[in-house]
């Protein structure tokens, strides 16, 4: 298998050093963004890839990258910051770094991440020591560089990762920035796993004569996720959730809320029920949040409770199952979300709960994935009787607490904190004339319900 890996990345230009790390990493067969991008980034071209997360893009541009740099010494004779890549989250970016570390294995070269929530002195500290290829995030990227710690003059080539999510996050002003301190002569790449209007004004300013590869799905979601719905008052979500989890069938889960608060209730909820769980979101220290991340992939945690923090970048292998505990108000977040589900050519389920305040964002849902989602039925009254008897027993631990911590320092860039004034979101969802007056509890959610279960079984 080594020789063939090595042969299939060879083809495409890449030195034996590189190809040799790959084979030793598993890799096969390169994927499309790889056969695709490769070489024209070997070529030194500007690229424009749409590509989703899980498609491979971060070798389409990390190999390159690292072959360039190493048969190109630098030219002041020391070590400075020749390629910089711009993440959105903390996670992407450390999971960027281990890639580039993992590829680069067999070459001389050095590789640095930074990014908030954590103090700077120990990334201050690895930057004076030099560094080849930086990592970053918007935000401490330019409180660094405010510090004069970080200096862009020798970059030779930048790339952009995941730019919409940058644009939903409000970085879109401080990647402007950054840009601004490059030098004008540059090898640029900005990857996305959409193009709306602001990412494409993004790449006009900043890619010259760029080649554009598209290898986004025909169909907006991934066909192996079997998707479902269930329909239920917002109050008996928790005990939905627990009852799910009694089947074992549900090995690693994700479950995603919407606010940090709501992830810390529904886990501490889980965990008083027996389950394996941990939360990550925003107010985590990154420690934490690391932690909590080992513990799921290791499968030591059978449970993640996560914000859209955890939606987009982690690559987490055997995923079964996706939750939305609480339905995203930006139907694209719902596509992020399960794509968290069914990776390298595995199956996975997707399912989630709607309340009759969530109807709207469900339309929307539907309405992008232009497909409508198969509606479970649930006996919520046996549900609400057995929601004190908790998960398996082979599923409990002991309880901790679930609590989020302040961030450290005191930087004005804080990652993840900003709004997009471009892609505002809904805060309340639109008027439905199928349950605007209903209340909360009334009979008549329950009869929508059961015109909607009658309408699926015709189906």
């Amino acid at each position: 298998m080594s020789s063939n890996v090595q042969s299939n990345f060879t083809a495409l230009g890449i030195i034996e050093p590189l190809s040799r790390a790959l084979a030793e990493a598993g890799y096969v067969d390169p994927s499309p963004i790889q056969t695709r991008a490769i070489p024209f980034l070997l070529a030194e071209r500007d690229l424009l890839g749409i590509a989703q997360t899980g498609t491979g893009k971060t070798a389409a541009f990390a190999l390159p990258i690292l072959q360039r740099l190493s048969t190109a010494p630098a030219a002041s004779g020391s070590r400075s910051i020749r390629a910089l890549i711009i993440a959105p989250t903390r996670e992407l970016a450390l999971q960027i770094q281990t890639s580039f570390k993992n590829y680069g294995r067999h070459l001389p070269l050095r590789t640095a991440v930074i990014f908030g929530g954590v103090g700077q002195n120990p990334q201050v500290e690895t930057l004076k020591r030099g560094v080849d290829i930086l990592v970053a995030t918007p935000g401490r990227l330019l409180d660094l560089m405010g510090q004069g710690f970080v200096k862009l003059g020798n970059v030779t080539t930048v790339v952009f990762d995941e730019a919409d999510r940058m644009l939903d996050m409000g970085f879109i002003p401080d990647v402007r920035r950054i840009v601004a301190a490059l030098p004008k002569a540059r090898q640029s790449a900005l990857f996305s796993a959409t193009m709306p209007g602001e990412v494409a004004g993004l790449a006009a300013d900043l890619l010259r004569d760029p080649i554009r590869i598209d290898i986004s799905p025909k169909v907006i979601t991934v066909e192996r996720i079997d998707q479902r719905v269930f329909f239920v008052e917002a109050g008996q979500k928790r005990a939905l959730l627990v009852d799910l989890l009694r089947d074992a069938a549900l090995a690693r889960v994700i479950v995603f809320t919407r606010t940090k608060h709501g992830a810390n209730k529904v886990a501490m909820h889980l965990e008083r029920a027996g389950a394996e769980v941990e939360a990550i979101h925003g107010n985590k220290s990154q420690n934490a949040r690391q932690r909590a991340l080992a513990s799921f992939k290791a499968g030591t945690t059978r449970v993640l409770v996560a914000t859209d923090v955890a939606a987009r970048g982690l690559d987490i292998p055997e995923v079964s199952h996706v939750i939305n505990f609480d339905l995203p108000n930006v139907a694209e977040s719902y596509v992020h979300r399960i794509g968290r589900t069914a990776r390298a050519g595995a199956d996975g389920i997707a399912l989630s709960f709607c309340d009759p305040s969530e109807r709207a964002y469900l339309r929307d849902i539907e309405r992008l994935i232009r497909r409508s989602l198969t509606i479970e039925k649930r006996n919520f009254a046996r549900i609400a009787e057995h929601d004190t008897e908790g998960t398996p027993e082979r599923h409990a631990r002991p309880q901790k607490e679930h609590h989020g911590s302040r961030r450290q320092g005191s930087h004005n860039h804080q990652d993840g904190r900003k709004k997009s004034v471009h892609n505002r979101r809904r805060s309340e969802p639109r008027e439905d004339p199928q349950h605007a007056t209903v209340a909360p509890n009334g009979g008549a959610w329950q009869d929508l319900v059961t015109k909607l279960h009658e309408r699926q079984e015709r189906v």
